[in-house]
Order: C-alpha cells, then structure tokens, then sequence
C-alpha cells in the first residue's frame, strides 16, 4: 500500500468562476492577476479564495520526538533503494541490496531489516526538496526553521514552534528538550527565550544547567533563592519582553533542577534486556526521549551524530561511505526498539517520530567511492503519530535523483507534522507587528490523515 496524492489549490491564489455556456469554468490566478482583471471591468460573478477551499486536517498526536542525521542521509542507500550501483565502476546506484518489508511495494536497504517489519506503522516520505544550496550549515537551517536564512528575521525552529502552540505537557517537565549541542537553528528565534529549549549531552547525568555545583546545599539553594525573590520584589516592574522571558526561563529551570525531573534520566532503572535492545549512546538517547514523553515533554530532538563508526557520520565522501552499514544499522536497532517500546506503552498513537536530515546523496559515485550532497530529492521519515501509514510516499525516478510523483517542499513536510499534533499550519506568528507564516504556505499530505 502507498499513500495517495490530493490535489489541493495553492494558497494566497484565488479562484475566479464564470458561467460559460450553463457552466462555470474555473481560473486560479494570484491577487493581483484579480485586480488587474476587475481594473479592466470585467465582471466577476463569483470570487472564493483558495484559503477556504481544502478541508483542514487534524491529527491527535501529543508529542514530538525529532531524529537528526546530521550530515546528509543518502536516500538511495536507506529508505529509497534502487538498482545496485558499483563505486569501482562508478556505476551510479545504491551501495547496498534491497529487501522487501511488511507493506507491499516497499523496500529498504539491506541493513534495515527491524525497520522493514515496521513499515505498516511508517511513512518514508521519498520525494522531500528543498532548493538550498546543498551546504551544511544552510540546509541545517532549512530543515529546523522551514526556511532560508534571513538576515532580519531569526525565525524559530520546528521545536519552539510546537512549543509555542503546545507548551508542556505537564507544569513538571520543560516543552521542549534536545538531546545534542545547541545551536541557534534549534532555537526560538522571534519567539523569545520562553520557547527554547533545554539541553543534554550525557545520558547518564542530565542537563548540566539543572544541576547544583559542589557545595551548593538545598539550604544555600533556597536560601538563594528566597534573595531572588526579594530582589524581584523591591524593583520596578519591567515592561521588556525579553527580559520577562528570561525571567520565566530561570523560574522554570528552578522548579525543574529538583529530584523529582531529574530522575528521568536514571537510565539504569530500566530492564537490561530493554537497555540492550536500544544498543548504544544513540540508543539510549531513544530511549531517554522515550522516558522524557511519558514524563510530559513536548518535543524532543535526538541528534545522531556518532562519527567515531565511519569518521565522517552521514556525510559519506570518499572512504566514509565504508562503514555506512554501522550507521544504519545503528539507526535501525535504536528506531525500531523506540517505535515497538512506544506501541507497548501505548504512546505511539500519541507520538510521532520524525526522521530528519539536511539533504540526501546522489546517486554517482565520487572520486574516493563517496557520494555527494543532493537536496533536489530525499527522504524524511514520519511513524506513529496516529497517522495514516502506507510504508513510502512520493516516488523517484530509478536512481532516486528526480522526484516524478507527488513532491513534498520543506513546508509541506512542516505542515503535515504540524497537522498531526493539530496545530494549524496556515497560522501567522508575529514577529513584533510582522505576521510570520508558520510553515511559510505549506500544505499537508492529506492522505496521511483518515
């Protein structure tokens, strides 16, 4: 089974309706095509805008755990396979053989198989684009913000977009977490500093902000922070934003460096054989976003960023392509343990799990027997959520370098995982007085919703 495709108007067109012959012949043109038009004094019996036209979607999702696979994941060698290729050659095509999964039609590569078991519960959505100059920094931006780099605007990431729209699940946890270094594309941008983030590096001892230095009692603590509050109480009220924003930060940071949050992070009370399942660092990772969900967060982003296997983690030039296997293999145990681990604490109807990258690989062979960057056409990956799944959507041509079926843009893509946790994509943010679309016009992939 794959999904299917529906047609739906552009936004900001409108639709122009004439009666000819005891019909009406339909015209999508922009807005000021229609005035051009009514300049003209044509008359205009009908005038809808495309905007009211398609049925909103809505999913019921509650949460968001986010994989980055920074580097450049090659679709031809994961998630889009096709013919064999040979670097020695320089055969273009896939570096590993194909094999059939649990939805008929779809195939992974070889070192997918846990996944392959799984694809009635996925969506690889083949045919995601973006026309970004394929540079990491550039397309890490694309892929957190939906959008380009601009140089008066810092627009928010995905993840305090749906911390905006959602916050917390519950008062005791943060929105939104992220399981790797920061970075500004992962941040709030506009929205301020009560939509970012909390960060972690280490599993095994949580975010190093909420823990107390040596020496620092929980009497010294409250003490402090009783002259915190006095301190707040003898001043002025301040009327900037940024600093009220700042203020709640501290406030929430407070209440979350307690025991209460920080034993999600006791990795070690879970069973061995569960641990083992997840495999390793990026494993555990899954897992603690795993625990982090059941705890209340909103939206937590895994980064998979573990170059020690191949020296060059997902952007595989030259002789990193060697070792490619070991990622995703990696990927394959800690994924599908996360999907089965989420359906068995009857959280993955409520979780959507988002795989992400910068772009995807072409199918030539470099010098060296790597690959290079492509952005024109790769794959995202979407599973639980409470979706429609159908294993693959989107086709490519036979060497998954040009998208010949139902091309998905970076908003679009944006837009369905906005829709699944029922935030309205056509929805303005606003930038002081400056309406800010959130996913910059995109539309979902209706057919993922029943």
């Amino acid at each position: 089974m794959k999904c299917s495709a529906e047609g739906v108007p552009r936004r900001n067109a409108i639709t122009l309706r004439f009666p000819i012959s005891e019909r009406f012949y339909a015209m999508n043109i922009n807005r000021r095509q229609a005035l051009a038009i009514a300049a003209s004094g044509a008359v205009l019996p009908t005038i809808a805008s495309a905007e009211s036209t398609p049925v909103p979607v809505a999913g019921k999702a509650e949460h968001v755990i986010s994989i980055w696979l920074g580097g450049g994941m090659g679709q031809i060698d994961t998630f889009d396979p096709k013919r064999k290729g040979d670097p020695k050659t320089k055969k273009a095509g896939s570096y590993y053989d194909p094999i059939e999964t649990s939805v008929d039609g779809v195939q992974l590569c070889e070192h997918l198989p846990k996944m392959a078991n799984l694809m009635e519960r996925v969506t690889a959505v083949r045919s995601v684009h973006h026309d970004v100059i394929d540079e990491h920094a550039a397309t890490t931006n694309r892929m957190h913000t939906g959008r380009d780099i601009s140089g008066t605007v810092t627009y928010p990431s995905l993840g305090s977009i749906v911390t905006h729209e959602r916050g917390a699940v519950h008062d005791g946890a943060p929105p939104y977490v992220l399981i790797g270094y920061p970075n500004v594309t992962r941040g709030p941008g506009f929205l301020g500093a009560k939509d970012s983030y909390l960060y972690l590096t280490d599993t095994g001892q949580g975010p190093a902000g909420l823990s107390r230095p040596d020496g620092i009692t929980p009497d010294r603590q409250a003490r402090r922070e009783r002259f915190l509050t006095a301190l707040k109480q003898s001043g002025k009220a301040v009327a900037d934003q940024k600093i009220s924003d700042y203020d709640a930060a501290i406030e929430q940071s407070l209440k979350l460096s307690g025991p209460e949050f920080g034993g999600v992070f006791q990795l070690d009370s879970e069973p061995d054989r569960l641990r083992n399942q997840y495999g390793g660092e990026f494993g555990q990772r899954c897992l603690l976003s795993r625990r982090l969900v059941q705890r209340g967060v909103r939206f937590i982003e895994v980064s998979h960023n573990l170059n020690f296997l191949n020296g060059a983690g997902w952007d595989v030039h030259n002789a990193g392509i060697l070792n490619q296997h070991q990622l995703i293999r990696e990927l394959d145990n800690a994924v599908s343990a996360l999907i089965t681990d989420l359906h068995n604490n009857r959280l993955l109807d409520k979780t959507l799990i988002v795989i992400t990258t910068e772009f995807g690989r072409p199918p030539e062979f470099d010098s060296g027997g790597g690959r290079g960057h492509h952005g024109r056409a790769f794959s995202c990956v979407l599973a639980g959520g409470g979706l429609n799944h159908c294993g693959a959507y989107g086709v490519t041509d036979e060497l998954a370098k040009t998208i010949v079926e139902n091309p998905v843009s970076v908003p679009d893509f944006f837009a369905t995982i906005c829709a699944a946790l029922n935030i309205d994509p056509a929805k303005n943010l606003y930038d002081g007085d400056r309406p800010v679309p959130i996913t910059d016009r995109g539309r979902p992939i209706r057919s993922l919703f029943s």
